[in-house]
């Protein structure tokens, strides 16, 4: 039987804007090493083949559930870590995690075959990455005997910010290293008193959100609990169609499915005395050093910090401050005599926090949402499948924007009705289609694009190119682009 990682990276991080966007959220972002927080999920089962000389475990390349948005930034992210998927499953819209893990396990299941899935959230810490694996792997030998697996974090403090899982009766070890006990209930987020009270009882852990089970035996329980997301989820996956690398779901069936987590839609059902006969329902506490990085405090407590405290990333300076977090990805910022807080400095926003408050910055996101202001959407580079863009200047009927297209890849085939464009080359070669002439860019040299010409720029060389494009018209916006070829089976006006 074989290992199948499940990477949920549906998440949208807004407690820690302005550096996670809703087009850019934090999974896809190196908070916590070089690697992204997606990257160091797919990295962290590497070697658990391992763990268990006597129990052999073969691991399966992930299958990734992610927001049809993202799907570029997905791959892109296996691409540079050379990481191939099994799938990458994309979500109109969000519906939460239990259709999100049928989809998967559809997906798993396909062939016939029945491996055991590893269902983790994409932007999760985790500083103890053996001692992870080493659950994960006896949480394998327990799977396969039909168990449904919970991981629960062991607490170091009464906190009122996560649920809760209250374990039961410790059972006997059959052949693992850590400890297993019956899952007796999932406890919502507590008041500080009862958190207080859960720490000093011993009996409850932090709910990790991560699980285990054969994909067989999800589908089994789905069916029975939640009839319904089984079979709108199961219609989706089965009127779906291959896109490239990626499944594109049908719509309209995945739009009908109802909205629910694993914990409300099976795991709870498990637990205490409504559980399954046919299921062992069971916690495995875990000791590892994990955070979901939920806040800016979060990322705070598991960032090196200097003898003061601070952490700081990128071009900062503090004197006489503590205990600080400092982000500077664009200018240099420095802290003068203050303590606790959160600073942190983007290209279009800047934050100052208490860290105390740093659940709060989600009122942030709130207003700009509010007042339909772009800054909880995107960043001021854009990321797209042939590269990304910055906006540098813009005004009354033009804009001004730095484009750097990756090796190998070209944008669409296409044409504007409402503007015209000058490309001016900074760095690379340029293969230009403009109307019916096809011709080569070097640096220093530019082209003219007319209102209504189809055109397109390519990148056939072996470095970035870099170009500085200008846009003047009446209409700027994204939306008016009109596709005839696109490499990457985008539609007109998608990004």
């Amino acid at each position: 039987m074989s290992l199948q990682p499940v990477i949920l990276s549906g998440g949208s991080g807004t407690r820690l804007w302005p550096l996670s966007r809703e087009e850019y959220p934090k999974q896809f972002l190196p908070l916590t090493s070089e690697h992204t927080m997606l990257q160091e999920t797919v990295r962290r089962l590497d070697g658990i083949e391992a763990e268990h000389p006597r129990q052999a475990i073969g691991l399966l390349d992930s299958i990734v559930v992610c927001n049809e948005s993202h799907r570029f930034l997905v791959a892109e992210q296996l691409r540079l870590l050379d990481r191939r998927s099994a799938a990458i499953i994309l979500e109109p819209e969000g519906r939460n995690t239990a259709p999100a893990l049928n989809l998967a396990a559809l997906a798993a299941m396909d062939n016939g075959h029945d491996p055991v899935l590893l269902v983790m959230p994409a932007d999760h810490c985790i500083r103890d990455e053996h001692g992870f694996r080493q659950a994960a792997a006896d949480g394998y030998v327990l799977a396969q005997e039909g168990a449904v697996i919970t991981f629960g974090i062991v607490p170091d403090r009464p906190e009122t910010g996560y649920g809760y899982i209250r374990q039961g009766d410790r059972i006997p070890a059959r052949g693992i290293e850590s400890d297993a006990y019956i899952l007796r209930a999932f406890v919502e987020k507590p008041d500080a008193a009862t958190a207080d009270g859960y720490l000093r009882s011993g009996d409850y852990l932090w709910n990790s959100g991560i699980f285990m089970m054969k994909a067989s035996v999800w589908q089994r329980l789905l069916e029975r609990f939640r009839p319904d997301i089984a079979e709108a989820s199961g219609k989706s996956y089965r009127g779906g169609s291959p896109d490239g690398d990626f499944l594109r779901l049908d719509s309209s069936a995945f739009h009908a499915c109802p909205s629910d987590s694993i914990d409300y839609a099976v795991m709870e059902r498990l637990a205490g005395d409504s559980m399954d006969e046919d299921t062992s329902a069971l916690v495995l506490p875990l000791d590892v050093g994990w955070s979901d990085v939920g806040a800016w405090s979060a990322l705070w407590e598991v960032s090196a910090q200097d003898d003061a405290g601070n952490v700081l990333d990128g071009d900062t300076f503090v004197h006489n401050a503590r205990n600080n977090l400092l982000v500077a990805h664009h200018r240099m910022v420095a802290a003068v005599g203050v303590n606790n807080l959160i600073i942190v400095e983007t290209p279009d926003a800047v934050l100052v926090a208490d860290k105390e408050s740093a659940q709060d910055v989600k009122a942030v996101t709130q207003y700009l949402q509010r007042e339909q202001r772009s800054e909880h959407r995107h960043h001021q580079r854009m990321h797209r499948p042939w590269g990304n863009f910055d906006s540098i200047g813009f005004g009354e009927r033009y804009q001004v924007k730095r484009l750097t297209v990756n090796p190998g890849e070209s944008q669409s085939l296409q044409m504007h009705h409402h503007r015209a464009e000058h490309w001016i080359v900074v760095s690379g070669t340029a293969r230009v289609t403009n109307g019916d002439e096809v011709f080569l860019l070097t640096e220093n040299q530019s082209t003219y694009i007319p209102v209504g010409a189809t055109h397109r720029l390519e990148n056939p060389g072996a470095i970035p190119l870099e170009i500085i494009e200008v846009r003047s018209g009446s209409y700027l916006g994204e939306g008016d682009i009109v596709r005839f070829e696109d490499a990457y089976n985008r539609l007109d006006g998608e990004a």
